[in-house]
Formats: C-alpha cells, sequence, structure tokens
C-alpha cells in the first residue's frame, strides 16, 4: 500500500516532499520512498562570500595562520613569500649532490640555446646569457617547482622578436633594446598582479587543445626562421609566415645560398637529431642530447676558427660582451610613444610565458606527486621578470626540454636553477670570448632540433579520436600561427577556447533515459540500447546548469524529445505519453531566467495535458524552486528524490515498459 504525506505537512517542511508510493510498480520493490531535502537558507551575503573564497581561495591560504604567535605568523609569511626557507631546513649534501650534477647539466645545454634564442628575439647573445644568470636564482627563492628550469625559451623569444620589429623594424636601434626591456618589465607585473590578485585560474581559460597547436605551430614558425642560418642567406624576410619564408629560400637557391655553412648545419643537425634519438630509447643516455649542444657548439667553433670558414662566407656570432649584467632600470620606457606598445607586447608575452610554465610546472609535479602552487608559481615568475628588466634581461619562463633534462639528471630542489645560474655567472666573467667563431649555421641546427620536440604528433592525433571540437581548436590554433603570425595564432587559440566554452554552456546537452533490465537504475537509451523507456512517461536528463543563456534551448528541447517520442509510440501502436519526468542530478544551479522557462514548460505541457515531473534536484535548485513558488506550481507530490520513485508513483501497474 501506498503513503501519501498531507498538504500541511509538506508546506512546513519548505519543500521537503514527499512523494506517493507504490510498492510493486514495473517489478520494482521500494518500500521507502524519501523526500527531497532543501537546504539551510543562506543570506545574500554568505552566498558572495562562499563564491568569493571558492574563486579565489579555494587552498585556504590564511588557515595556517590561525592561533599562531606574531613571531610564528612572520615566519610563516617569509615561507610562503620565499618558499625555499620551508623545504631549505631539510636541505642535505645527498640533495645537493643530484642538484650539482643537475645544474651542471642543463647549464651545458642552456648556453648554447640562450645564444640561439637571442637571435629569434634580434637582440644580442648576452642578454639571454644574463636573463639565465637573473632569472633562476630569483626564482630559485620564491618558486614552487622542484624541477623547472628556468631561461628564455624560444616560443617567447619568437614572440617578442615579432612583436617588437613591428613596433620598431631596425632591431640594432637602442630603442629596440629599451623596449624589450619595457616588454619583459610589464610581463612581470602583469604575471605578479595575477598571483597577487589570485587570478591564476584565468589561464585556465586557454585549453590544452588550443595550447598544443599554438606550440605546434610556433615550433614551426621558429624552424623556419632557422632556414637562413641554416643555408647562409643574407636577404631574408622579416616575415614569419610560412608562404613568405619559403618564397624568401628559394628566391635566393640560385645565387644566395652559401653551401660551406649548409654541410655544416646539416651535419650537425644531423648529429643532435641522433643524440635525441638515443636518449629517447634508453633513458639513461639522457646526458648524450643534453651536453650534444655544447659539444656541437665547442666542435664547430674550434673548426672554423682553424679553417677560417668565415672568410669563405660562413656567418659566425663575432662577438658576445664579456661581464655581468649592467643595469637597465633607466632604460625602461615610463612615458612616450613605445609605452603602450610596451604595455601591450608585455601582457601578451607575460600570459604566453605563464602558461607554459604552469604547464610545465603541472607535469612535472604530476610525476613526482607534490603539490604545485600556481599562485606562487606567478608571484615568483612575475618578480624575476621584474628584477629581470632592472638588469638587462628579457623574458624567462620555464622550459620544457630543460626541464625534462634537469629532471632526468635527478634533481632533487631548487637549488639546480642556482648552479646553472653560478655556471652562467662564470661563463659571462671568463668564456664568452671563445664564442666569437660560433658559426650561426650551429645554432640555427640547436634551434631546430629542440623545437622539434614541441610538434606533438601523437597528442594532436588522440585531440582527434577524443574530441573534434578540441581538434578543430588545436589545428585553428597552429595554422593561425603558421599562415600569419604568432600573435594572430594565440588569438585564434584563445578565440576558439571562449567558442568551446560558450558552445557548451549555450547547447547543453539531453538525453532521454530508459531502465536497465532487473534493476531501478534508468540511463541515456544511447548509451545503453538495452535501457527500456516507461510505457506512458518520458523521461528526460538535463545534462547542465540552467542559466538565462540556455534555458529556452533546454524548454525546446524538452519539447523537441517529447513530440519525437509521441510519434514515434503512436505509431508502434503504444499509448500516449502522459507524463515528462525531468531527471536534474546534474542541473548544480538554476537562475530565473531557468525558472521562467520551466515554468513556460509546464504551461506548454498542460496545453498536450502532460504532466511534469521533476526528479533529484540539487540543494540550490530545489530551494530556488521553492523561494519561486515554482513547486506550488508544478505539485508538491510531482518532486521525487528519483526517477524511480517517479516512475514507482505515476507509472502504469503491471509490466509497462516500451
Amino acid at each position: 500500500m501506498s503513503q501519501r504525506v498531507s498538504d500541511e505537512a509538506a508546506k512546513k517542511a519548505m519543500g521537503e516532499i514527499i512523494s506517493g508510493a507504490s510498492s510493486r510498480r514495473h517489478g520494482d520493490s521500494l518500500p521507502n520512498i524519501h523526500k527531497v531535502g532543501s537546504p539551510p537558507k543562506q543570506t545574500l551575503l554568505q552566498e558572495i562570500k562562499h563564491s568569493v573564497v571558492e574563486t579565489f581561495f579555494p587552498d585556504k591560504p590564511l588557515h595556517k595562520f590561525k592561533g599562531q604567535s606574531p613571531f610564528r605568523v612572520f615566519l610563516l609569511c617569509l615561507q610562503s613569500l620565499f618558499p625555499i626557507f620551508e623545504w631549505g631546513r631539510d636541505y642535505n649534501l645527498k640533495k645537493f649532490r643530484g642538484d650539482f650534477i643537475s645544474g651542471l647539466t642543463i647549464a651545458s645545454l642552456c648556453i648554447p640555446q640562450d645564444i640561439a634564442y637571442a637571435k629569434l628575439a634580434n637582440l644580442e647573445p648576452q642578454y639571454a646569457l644574463y636573463t639565465s644568470f637573473v632569472a633562476p636564482l630569483v626564482y630559485a627563492f620564491m618558486g614552487s617547482s622542484r624541477d623547472i628550469a628556468i631561461g628564455p625559451v624560444a616560443v617567447v623569444s619568437l614572440l617578442l622578436g615579432t612583436t617588437l620589429s613591428d613596433e620598431i623594424s631596425d632591431f640594432k636601434s637602442h630603442d629596440y633594446l629599451r623596449l624589450a626591456f619595457t616588454a619583459t618589465f610589464f610581463a612581470g607585473v602583469t604575471q605578479m598582479a595575477l598571483g597577487v590578485l589570485r587570478l591564476g585560474f584565468l589561464i585556465d581559460f586557454l585549453s590544452h587543445a588550443a595550447i598544443v597547436g599554438f606550440m605546434a605551430g610556433a615550433a614551426i614558425t621558429i624552424a623556419l626562421q632557422q632556414l637562413k642560418g641554416l643555408f647562409g642567406i643574407k636577404d631574408f624576410t622579416k616575415k614569419t609566415d610560412i608562404v613568405s619564408v619559403m618564397r624568401s629560400v628559394f628566391k635566393s637557391a640560385h645565387h644566395g645560398w652559401n653551401w660551406e655553412t649548409l654541410v655544416i648545419g646539416l651535419a650537425f643537425l644531423a648529429f643532435l637529431l641522433v643524440t635525441k634519438y638515443i636518449a629517447k630509447k634508453n633513458k639513461k643516455l639522457f646526458w648524450v642530447a643534453a651536453i650534444s649542444p655544447m659539444i656541437s657548439v665547442i666542435v664547430s667553433t674550434f673548426f672554423v676558427f682553424i679553417t677560417r670558414a668565415d672568410k669563405k662566407g660562413v656567418a659566425i656570432v663575432r662577438h658576445v660582451k664579456q661581464g655581468v649584467n649592467p643595469a637597465s632600470a633607466n632604460e625602461i620606457f615610463f612615458s612616450g610613444k613605445y609605452l603602450g606598445a610596451g604595455i601591450r607586447i608585455g601582457v601578451i608575452a607575460g600570459m604566453v610565458a605563464l602558461t607554459e610554465a604552469v604547464a610545465i610546472g603541472r607535469t612535472f609535479a604530476a610525476m613526482k606527486d607534490y603539490a604545485l602552487d600556481g599562485n606562487k608559481e606567478m608571484m615568483a615568475m612575475g618578480a624575476m621578470n621584474i628584477a629581470g628588466s632592472l638588469t638587462s634581461c628579457y623574458v624567462a619562463t620555464g622550459s620544457f626540454s630543460r626541464s625534462a633534462v634537469n629532471y632526468m639528471a635527478g634533481c632533487k630542489t631548487a637549488v639546480s636553477n642556482i648552479v646553472m645560474s653560478m655556471v652562467l655567472l662564470l661563463t659571462l666573467l671568463l668564456i664568452t670570448p671563445l664564442f666569437k667563431y660560433t658559426p650561426n649555421a650551429v645554432l640555427a641546427s640547436i634551434i631546430i632540433a629542440a623545437v622539434l620536440g614541441l610538434v606533438n604528433i601523437e597528442a594532436i592525433i588522440l585531440l582527434w579520436k577524443i574530441d573534434k571540437f578540441d581538434f578543430v581548436a588545436c589545428i585553428g590554433a597552429l595554422l593561425g600561427v603558421v599562415f600569419k603570425s604568432v600573435e594572430i595564432g594565440l588569438l585564434i587559440a584563445v578565440a576558439i577556447s571562449f567558442a568551446k566554452i560558450l558552445l557548451q554552456v549555450t547547447r547543453p546537452r539531453t538525453a532521454v533515459l530508459g531502465k536497465l533490465p532487473g534493476t531501478t537504475v534508468y540511463r541515456n537509451v544511447l548509451q545503453y540500447p538495452k535501457a527500456t523507456q516507461i510505457n506512458g512517461m518520458l523521461i528526460v536528463r538535463v545534462d547542465s546548469a540552467i542559466y538565462f543563456s540556455n534555458s529556452n534551448y533546454i524548454k525546446e528541447s524538452i519539447l523537441r524529445w517529447l513530440s519525437g517520442e509521441e510519434a514515434q509510440r503512436v505509431k508502434s501502436g503504444l499509448s500516449r505519453i502522459e507524463y515528462v519526468t525531468v531527471e536534474m542530478s546534474p542541473v548544480i544551479d538554476i537562475d530565473t531566467s531557468g525558472i521562467h522557462a520551466f515554468e513556460e514548460l509546464f504551461k506548454s505541457l498542460q496545453k498536450r495535458k502532460v504532466q511534469l515531473i521533476l526528479a533529484n534536484p540539487g540543494p540550490i535548485v530545489i530551494e530556488k524552486l521553492c523561494a519561486s513558488k515554482l513547486t506550488d506550481l508544478i505539485g508538491e507530490d510531482k518532486i521525487f528524490l528519483t526517477v524511480a520513485d517517479a516512475v514507482s508513483t505515476f507509472g502504469p501497474k503491471g509490466e509497462g515498459e516500451v
């Protein structure tokens, strides 16, 4: 026998609805039908507070300061700002041994890479070396990653080179250098502001698919740019798109290529690729690939020096300024016509650098199973770039190739960055004159070998298999970079990422549910073909929160399901649909537009002599339904805890499955 709770009791429960019960319907055995509970009512201030806390302070950063003495609070603040004071207490000689080896290894990799990357940014080689001296030192004290290796990277260097040269075409002018420092300063300010204001969630709006495509496109563009150094071409286009670059290469084929340069470049490119292949096949031989760029520089420099190949047209570095970083605080544009450009370029470069660093940091943190504090990373990145802009550096971030080598070499903490920084200091003080005869072709081959790993073919294929929209986002970003520019590619990546969000919000999925045989479980009939629908009832699940942006679409979608199913059932000789049950467990929230849409849905169903039933509304949803009196309109006896309860109450007796 079923038992009904009186209307008076239902009103006292404020939306805690008790639905009628039937002990045996469709083979279901439901001795207890539970009521839908309404949560304690929150004030507007409490709701705002909860939203702010979950958005900006989900990690509860102030929790550890409660009940502490003033001195202890000071120490905790110091540790929060400089994590080195926290993990440094447990530092020992064994850890230093691993960090020392790692630091030396990544230093041997970063020196030739830095000299090459400086050319991408259209800067003198010493500025990249300055960057690898200052930035890692700052990061080691403030960063939370144990594995990330800091310095100039190919993508950011290319981005700076293209955006800066758009403003000042003569990259040998002093204003170009000043604009580079200005962009670096504002990149740091942007990163620091994101950390201080705890706005790190903003970088999550750039999807993984868009990043994969952007990085692949940037890698192809960077590799194409190196054809100038690899072929020894003097008259080369300043544009970065593939059409302009290839036209420039083939245009100079008859008279502009230098065969000595080509032989040097291709020989060392083959050597670098072979060492990378060896390291990939045998992880223990990672050091072979790590030291191969330095070996290439040493051997090629010696070869050019003894043969004087530079007199036969082989382009060389010629000069790397010796000494430590000069101050550059007075070089930054804080006014004048280049201030706006410096801010714009800095914001773009800062966001790209931050996205790359956080992605790399999260990857290695997951591999070693430790927490990476995103806000601390932003603070560290911002501080090191601000400090760098004041000491003749340009934008630095985490390097994937160096971080991978750092990880494989057995680094334990960020001290490996300090070791690398000290090696760079010695290089600046003692070794830089030795790079005079280094051929540009070898630097080009080092860059090409380094960026090939950014073209992740496997990830792109996986995107196609998993999500076609993600694949489109990836390819769109890739083609935008390759055929237009780095900025356009980045814009496409961001635009497609936002388009995906908007599409998912405005066009959520709805599904018709059926009962799995022998259970009281109701699932999507497309996913489970054996699931049977209930005669006289349509069960629809809404897989999204219901807001102003999608409420009308959801209402129309439910009505379309009803029309289609009703026509099909009548054609099959089954009884007409008398009840539409909306399964609301995925609906985490509903706004006034959503409630209005349900009111319209209720009225539309009434005209068709169909009853509306709601199943399993969440706490926020049921609270808003009660507050809007929609529960009174629908009827409190038509709101259930589960679909099975609704079917047990209003479904036909006996075997009523379709």
